[in-house]
């Protein structure tokens, strides 16, 4: 019976030979992203746990200004309030949101406040990277972390520090921009790939190439629809009887099969292996065995004859014990997946072990493959 390597992780790259993807599933669009947005803000009604204006005193000038544009002088006065604190609040414009739609919001303090429990966070512009205002936000804050301390011991769980408002922020400017506006159409891969774009054009045209009734006269006999431009972006002509959403719509649900380059991937750290499913080992034979040896220290106390001149002495004792295991040698040839995993299970290794075999084959010329270790 094979032996289960505990701890020891493997991960196929795709389930089936034949198994196919959809488009939308392995790329986006050139050009329809998110865009990023930050804010500085207040969140107020903690309890206690706020920024100390002595250590964090944008804290306070930040409660000044806001104060002053209410109407309430306070300049000279001090304050000593602790249910304050300053954040920074970041989110995410998805694209092509219009006025008044909702998106999530994320909050961290910028103080030495310990919780943001049961905070609420006043009115913040959120800028993006031009300067201008795209949404506001406001709302009761999601803390998951929680703090918890006494005199002479404390326990904290999570981050207490950093919080989250669903649906906090409104959308007061969309980003600039429409589909419809958009130069060209490029579908960019998230694994870039020679064969895998080619595969992509080559479903693209299959499925457009032909069907000029439905959506126009796209392309021509010496110009095809899609064109893989390199590994990652593949060009696509825009139809004209057709709207770009649902020319979209209908792309990205077209099955392409992949391919991934040969690659292990090792995290030494947790004795994870992740090998990809077109990795292959050359015919190599492979040794591997532990070495274990064993001092115990065990002194024994000399007593003298009686009514002799001698005195009471530690002498001492050592056992030392030497065991091997494994040391056999092993063929191991791997044409495909399944049976390089098969043969590394026959071995019977640790997952330190495979770490330092799939090393060794490495140095040795014999994985066909790139080695990647973090």
């Amino acid at each position: 019976m094979r032996r289960i390597l505990p701890a020891l992780l493997f991960l196929l790259a795709a389930a089936s030979a034949n198994a196919a993807t959809r488009i939308k599933d392995i790329s986006s669009i050139q050009g329809v992203r998110e865009n990023q947005l930050l804010g500085y803000g207040l969140v107020i009604g903690l309890q206690g746990t706020g920024d100390t204006f002595r250590n964090s005193p944008f804290t306070e000038q930040a409660m000044q200004s806001m104060l002053d544009r209410m109407g309430i002088s306070t300049r000279g006065v001090p304050l000593r309030a602790r249910n304050v604190a300053a954040v920074a609040v970041t989110a995410n414009l998805p694209p092509f949101a219009g006025v008044g739609v909702r998106i999530d919001v994320n909050v961290a303090s910028m103080g030495d406040a310990t919780s943001l429990k049961g905070g609420t966070l006043l009115i913040t512009p959120l800028n993006g990277p031009d300067g201008l205002t795209y949404a506001v936000a406001q709302g009761q804050l999601a803390v998951t972390g929680y703090v918890a301390s006494g005199e002479a011991d404390s326990i904290t769980e999570g981050v207490p520090t950093a919080a989250r408002v669903p649906n906090g922020a409104l959308v007061e400017k969309a980003a600039p921009g429409q589909l419809s506006e958009l130069p060209s159409i490029v579908v960019e891969l998230a694994n870039p790939d020679f064969a895998t774009a080619a595969r992509v054009a080559d479903a693209i045209n299959a499925r457009f190439g032909k069907n000029t009734l439905d959506y126009g006269k796209i392309g021509g006999p010496n110009r095809p629809v899609a064109m893989a431009r390199d590994l990652r972006s593949v060009s696509v002509l825009r139809p004209p009887n057709i709207s770009p959403a649902r020319f979209l719509a209908i792309l990205g649900d077209l099955p392409v099969e992949t391919d991934t380059p040969a690659r292990v991937v090792i995290d030494q750290r947790s004795g994870t292996v992740v090998i990809g499913r077109n990795v292959k080992i050359s015919t190599v034979a492979v040794t591997q065995g532990a070495l274990t040896v064993r001092v115990t220290e065990t002194p024994e106390v000399s007593q003298p004859a009686p009514f002799s001149d001698g005195e009471t002495v530690v002498v001492p004792r050592t056992d030392v014990q030497v065991q091997q295991e494994g040391g056999y040698l092993a063929v191991v040839r791997g044409p495909d997946l399944e049976t390089l995993v098969q043969g590394l299970n026959r071995m019977g290794m640790r997952p330190t072990d495979i770490i330092s075999v799939l090393q060794a084959i490495k140095t040795a010329g014999a994985l066909q493959a790139e080695l990647i270790i973090q």
